[in-house]
């Protein structure tokens, strides 16, 4: 896994273009089977795919933190939301909350996460590839191709899959 992930960025970085090209039309003229097919893609890919091998998306990036997320969060922990707030979070950019720090503070030496019962909406849905509206998230899927393998394997099948219709 060390070795596909030490690679996964640069193969990224070569099928940027690629993919912008793709997902465009993909937004033009999603095929109204689209959702059904990721999902297909998207559990075939992790029937195969054991993502404590790898935990590069806890270990490189942070979740976005809803307020519903951080009542739950902080609740476990039996702190104030305020102080779950003080302790691990930060407003970025675009006044959303998000980690301090990554490597997730959660994220243990084994890759299991210490709230994966509680984990953030974000967590429970990365890398977003079975998603609803798939087409209308193509910036964050090509950005989750760099960080997850499973991601960028179902983008190079989706393509292939759909080459006909393009």
């Amino acid at each position: 896994m060390e070795e596909i992930l030490k690679r996964l960025p640069e193969k990224a970085k070569d099928k940027k273009k690629e993919n912008r090209k793709f997902f465009s039309k993909l937004k033009k003229r999603p095929p109204k089977d689209l959702d059904s097919l990721m999902v297909e893609l998207h559990e075939d890919e992790f029937s195969r795919t054991d993502c404590l091998t790898c935990a590069n998306c806890c270990k490189t990036t942070g979740p976005l933190f809803t307020q519903k997320d951080i009542e739950r969060i902080s609740k476990h922990f039996r702190m104030k939301p305020g102080d779950f707030i003080d302790t691990y979070l930060r407003l970025d950019e675009e006044n959303d909350y998000v980690l301090q720090q990554v490597p997730c503070p959660f994220l243990g030496t084994d890759n299991y996460c210490s709230i994966y019962e509680k984990r953030p909406k974000a967590c429970r849905e990365y890398p977003h590839t079975d998603r609803k509206d798939f087409h209308k998230i193509s910036g964050i899927t090509i950005r989750n191709t760099a960080v997850c393998p499973a991601a960028y394997n179902i983008v190079e099948e989706m393509k292939k899959r759909l080459k006909t219709n393009f």
